[in-house]
């Protein structure tokens, strides 16, 4: 049985690889290194992305004996294959301790929720911070731990948030020995939810800085600082941004678990409805379906900032400027300049380093590149791409149709990743819509749909009313450079 059915498995067999597993950087200048080596780094020495040099193949019979694993079973298997140098009794640990009903409130971890045949949502938000970002974000808080245990150095992350990765990344961060946080948003662009999330954290190690400007300013400041090595060497920087390749290998395992859970066998294909901002969440798809899982479609939805979808719509990526980024009620995705989608056209270019180096000294400097005439855009289709966008007055209809028809509440930005899959859904092909986060984190928006407060969990009832904690600043690297020199 050919799980994958595209020219394109059997083309590019470089793709694969059988074991140790390496990892370099889509713009070619970075030596072959273990995913220790790449863990704490973030960013390459050339200003790419860590690939893995080979994606791991899985075939029939693997699939068949993973059917029936649990998720920290299953997260083993997969995450051993793309972090072969740590040693396996310490990574099933991590794994364990990772993937427990106590943090993610399900011994499922990602339950499926079936809203009718063939149509499904994927629960993801079940974590500390009720968004998607957990299930990495917890991971990665081990592994950081562990790594650091290992050497007894400390480590100064800095990350960039559009709302979800910073709660995320703090509480799986917070009181962890040898670890600061410095976690960049933009001031006033996120849920009063979500801001309170981050801002009320009075841990020592957790340092929160609202840049006034948008998202792609915050991220644009941790790639410059990433970029400076010797202050990134002197200051230890790590990231956690999905630059950082363990989050996206972490996110790949809810890929096959979701899979396992709406087919009951592996001769089946689904699609996936992603609602993508920096195309991390569906980059993990990308990945999951390049390793031989049976993914017929991965359906990208965008919201008001369509760059991605004019993409795979038109062939033409056109990041936009600060000024032309919408604040969106589905504000997560308010991003412009994506930054995982460099790891995606590697692939397309069949992992062409210098191709990568040259459209992206056009995106550092948000120029567009256009590939519509030429033989890149061909191969697109081979990549099981598609995309849509969303609008507030969608998202909302949306919200209240889920909630009138089925009974189901979600957020925004699941709205909107649902909104799209039912229209790019196929007859007979089960669709499986990735939640993103629970609707209380997006309060406003949930009472304009359906006219009444989403239901708070235990824990979470006074919560934007807890005192802040937070500086501001100006879209300045050497200001935010000098305040994280400060506190170290």
């Amino acid at each position: 049985m050919r799980i994958l059915r595209t020219p394109l498995k059997r083309v590019l067999k470089k793709y694969f690889a059988a074991n140790n597993m390496r990892y370099i950087s889509t713009r070619g200048g970075m030596p072959p290194k273990t995913f220790s080596e790449i863990l704490l780094s973030g960013l390459a020495s050339d200003g790419g992305l860590a690939m893995p040099e080979a994606y791991p193949c899985i075939g029939s019979a693997e699939l068949e004996k993973w059917r029936g694993l649990s998720y920290p079973q299953l997260a083993f298997e997969i995450l051993t294959r793309f972090a072969d140098d740590i040693p396996a009794t310490d990574l099933r640990d991590i794994i364990k301790r990772t993937y427990t009903a106590g943090i993610f409130h399900s011994k499922e971890i990602t339950p499926l929720k079936t809203l009718a045949p063939g149509l499904h949502i994927l629960g993801l938000s079940n974590g500390p911070t009720l968004a998607f970002k957990d299930i990495a974000m917890q991971l990665l808080g081990n592994l950081f731990e562990y790594a650091l245990a290992k050497t007894g150095e400390e480590l100064n992350i800095l990350g960039a948030t559009s709302g979800d990765t910073g709660s995320s990344a703090e509480y799986a961060m917070r009181g962890k020995r040898g670890i600061r946080v410095f976690m960049l948003s933009p001031h006033g662009k996120m849920s009063l939810f979500q801001t309170a999330q981050m801002f009320s954290l009075q841990d020592p190690n957790i340092l929160n800085i609202a840049i006034r400007g948008v998202f792609d300013d915050c991220q644009d400041i941790v790639k410059a600082v990433s970029n400076d090595h010797a202050f990134k060497q002197k200051y230890h920087i790590g990231t956690v941004n999905s630059i950082n390749w363990a989050r996206v290998a972490a996110q790949i395992v809810y890929y096959f678990k979701g899979y396992f859970a709406a087919t009951r066998s592996n001769v089946e294909q689904v699609s996936f409805a992603v609602p993508s901002g920096n195309f991390g969440n569906i980059c993990a798809g990308h990945v999951a379906r390049m390793m031989g899982l049976p993914i017929r479609r991965l359906i990208l939805a965008t919201n008001e900032n369509d760059v991605l979808d004019e993409f795979f719509r038109s062939g033409c990526y056109r990041p936009r400027t600060t000024a032309e980024t919408q604040h969106t009620s589905s504000p997560s995705m308010d991003i412009s300049k994506a930054s995982n989608f460099e790891r995606f056209m590697f692939d397309l270019t069949g992992r062409d380093a210098a191709k990568i180096k040259e459209l992206w000294r056009a995106v550092d400097k948000s120029v567009a590149f256009n590939l519509a005439d030429t033989p890149l855009w061909e191969k697109v289709k081979d990549f099981g791409i598609v995309s849509g966008t969303s609008n507030h007055a969608a998202r909302i209809a949306t919200i209240r149709k889920l909630h009138q028809q089925y009974g189901v509440l979600v957020d925004t930005h699941t709205a909107d990743g649902i909104k799209v899959g039912l229209e790019q859904r196929e007859a007979g092909v089960p669709l499986i819509c990735l939640e993103t986060a629970l609707p209380v984190k997006f309060s406003e928006s949930i009472i304009e749909a359906i006219g009444q407060e989403p239901e708070r969990p235990p824990g979470y009832e006074n919560l934007e009313n807890l005192p802040q904690r937070y500086v501001v600043m100006d879209a300045d690297t050497d200001a935010v450079k000098a305040f994280i020199a400060e506190q170290v």
